[in-house]
């Protein structure tokens, strides 16, 4: 590798390092963590330094038979020699170059083997945490670490480690060759290196900075981007917002990325253009020095050619180790961050021994429950929030003593204010977070007793936004029934009202319905969550606000398959249309926390209090009294 990639490599892992600094390198707890992820690649580890110190090798034999030649042919030697050393250096030049690619094919396996260990890794482990986790966290920066920092860490195996190795070996190699045919001109070559890097730390100190005020600019363009080109912010900027304010901020921070990448531009050239100035007058001492030696009778001619050519394999290697710790420390940075993830442990976890939800139906019980939300430091990372510090509030609790019991095949409804706490009950079902004190049943389980697969299986929810994946119909569908036929899912869509709907599309199941679901109308996004519940079969079903998007007539087709779909299973249904929930077996009126009324629907009205108060806001004084 010739002086000047050297320098571009060195000039680009400056300036995009991540920062930090050796100090990591005396924990060894962290390096003992890197080792066990690299350990299952120990044999190619090994096989790639054996390779690295071959290629060394026969690096430095080339300028040596080189130097042969031009003593043959000045000393009169034969040709046949000359041919068998031109041979030899031929012969050379294709082992380097298979060992060359060898050891490329060796770091590389090494490298991307490790990132699929991390993200694998990372990727599980965030499957695992709670939904208080993904509430808090910024999803740019939770994929930053399974992108950017895996990346930055997987560059320690690939890059760093194998530049560092080959650097190490061939400068060894190098030195030791050049001393052994002229102490006097190898360290008169090493007094110019000093040139060679220090420019490259100033630059690479600008172009770091540069690059970061580059990569803001760059991230906050994105953001606008993504927020503004999904089908809800398009819309929220078409109805209120300036497209040409917009236009003009989004021009303002491109325009400084221009002006970033000219300024780098230059730098670079400048700074490429002076280190080959300063090769060539190190090339330029080596002759003269090696020349003047050579006519004194001090040194053979052939030897000045070969210091020549081992000057590019000194000078390369020491340029690259002389800031391989700007590479390290970047190295170390991406893994202490990736490890920073993987040590954040999950509120929820499976309990030892835990027991699969009996067979038959299911009975829910709410005994004496109390529950906070939990706290931004239990759940999350300020660097997942990109804050400094962490948000210290939360923990107040939400829900005072709840009990209740929905006896196996009885509708239990929700009702109360917005933020009265129903749509938290309705998450402890499914153990979507863990009470405080207290207890959560299933057929007298503690929910917390439970496998997570069974619970899965036994409970099924739709929530109050329906969330879609960009995906198809029927992949859709599949996430509550993997293994379901295409007559299943019809089957579904059916009971749903959604069928005669997807049949008119032109590819029915396999219609890609965009990113939340957005080419669906919010009427029919619904019905596809009810139909996806229904394909589930859950035991327990809860519905938060599963009508509340739908016109009055899908309503009424909805509510009738749910009747169908819930006939003989155990229900929560949280609802705001007390229309919905007359025919509830017990309603449940709750207010900040606390269950204030309970009864049917014909029992609170008589009791003329909370429930009955709610009616009469929908249904007017009149139509109350009647009922």
């Amino acid at each position: 590798m010739n002086i000047e990639s050297v320098a571009r490599q060195t000039l680009y892992r400056q300036a995009h390092a991540r920062g930090g600094d050796l100090r990591s390198l005396a924990n060894p707890a962290l390096l003992r963590r890197i080792w066990r992820f690299a350990e299952r690649h120990h044999r190619r580890l090994a096989a790639f330094v054996a390779v690295s110190v071959a290629g060394a090798l026969l690096g430095v034999t080339t300028p040596l038979l080189a130097g042969k030649v031009v003593d043959e042919i000045v000393g009169g030697g034969t040709p046949r020699i000359v041919m068998q050393l031109a041979a030899v250096i031929a012969v050379v030049a294709v082992a380097e170059a298979a060992l060359s690619l060898l050891t490329r094919w060796l770091s590389s396996t090494i490298g991307e083997g490790l990132i699929l260990d991390l993200r694998t890794a990372v990727f599980d482990h965030v499957q695992r945490m709670p939904v208080a986790f993904f509430m808090r966290t910024r999803t740019g920066a939770l994929v930053s670490r399974l992108g950017n920092d895996v990346i930055g860490a997987q560059r320690a195996f690939s890059n760093t480690l194998s530049g560092v190795v080959s650097n190490l070996v061939t400068l060894t190699f190098t030195l030791a060759v050049m001393l052994s045919i002229s102490w006097q001109i190898t360290l008169a070559s090493l007094v110019l290196m000093p040139v060679f890097l220090l420019p490259a730390r100033r630059i690479g100190a600008v172009m770091a900075r540069l690059s970061r005020e580059a990569a803001a600019h760059n991230a906050t363009m994105n953001t606008q981007m993504t927020e503004r080109f999904s089908a809800p912010g398009a819309t929220l900027v078409k109805l209120f917002g300036n497209p040409a304010t917009e236009s003009r901020e989004f021009a303002e921070r491109a325009g400084r990325v221009r002006d970033i990448g000219v300024k780098t531009s230059m730098l670079q050239s400048v700074f490429l253009n002076s280190l080959t100035l300063m090769s060539a007058l190190a090339l330029a001492l080596v002759y003269g020095l090696g020349g003047v030696l050579a006519l004194g009778g001090h040194l053979p001619a052939g030897a000045v050619v070969s210091m020549g050519l081992l000057l590019t394999r000194l000078y390369a290697p020491l340029t690259a180790l002389a800031n391989a710790h700007v590479e390290i420390a970047s190295a170390l940075v991406s893994f202490e961050r990736v490890f920073e993830v993987l040590d954040l442990q999950p509120l929820i976890r499976e309990r030892p021994g835990a027991v699969a939800v009996p067979d038959g139906p299911v009975s829910v019980e709410f005994d004496s429950v109390r529950f906070s939300y939990p706290s931004a430091e239990q759940v999350s990372l300020a660097s997942l929030e990109e804050v400094a510090v962490l948000d210290d509030r939360g923990g107040d609790e939400v829900l005072h003593g709840i009990s209740f019991t929905a006896q196996p095949g009885q509708m239990v409804a929700l009702v109360g204010s917005s933020g009265a706490g129903k749509s938290t009950i309705a998450g402890l079902i499914a153990r979507l977070y863990d009470v405080d004190s207290g207890a959560v049943r299933l057929s007298g389980i503690d929910v917390r007793d439970l496998t997570f697969e069974s619970l899965k299986r036994t409970v099924g929810m739709v929530t109050q936004d329906g969330h879609l994946f960009h995906e198809s119909i029927r992949d859709n569908l599949r996430l509550a029934a993997p293994d379901a036929t295409d007559d299943e899912l019809w089957a579904a869509l059916e009971r749903a009202r959604l069928a005669d709907v997807v049949a008119a599309m032109l590819d029915g199941l396999d219609t890609v319905i965009g990113e939340r679901g957005y080419r669906l109308s919010g009427g029919q996004r619904q019905r596809l969550t009810i139909a996806r519940l229904l394909l589930g079969n859950a035991r327990v079903v809860v519905l938060d606000e599963a009508t509340a998007s739908l016109d009055s007539e899908s309503e009424a087709a909805v509510q009738q398959a749910l009747s169908e779909a819930l006939a003989g299973r155990t229900s929560i249904v949280i609802a705001h249309r007390l229309s919905t929930v007359r025919a509830a077996d017990l309603i449940l009126v709750v207010e900040d926390g606390r269950i204030v009324e309970r009864g049917t629907h014909l029992e609170l009205l008589a009791q003329r209090g909370r429930y009955a108060e709610l009616y009469q806001t929908q249904f007017g004084a009149t139509e109350t009294e009647a009922a």
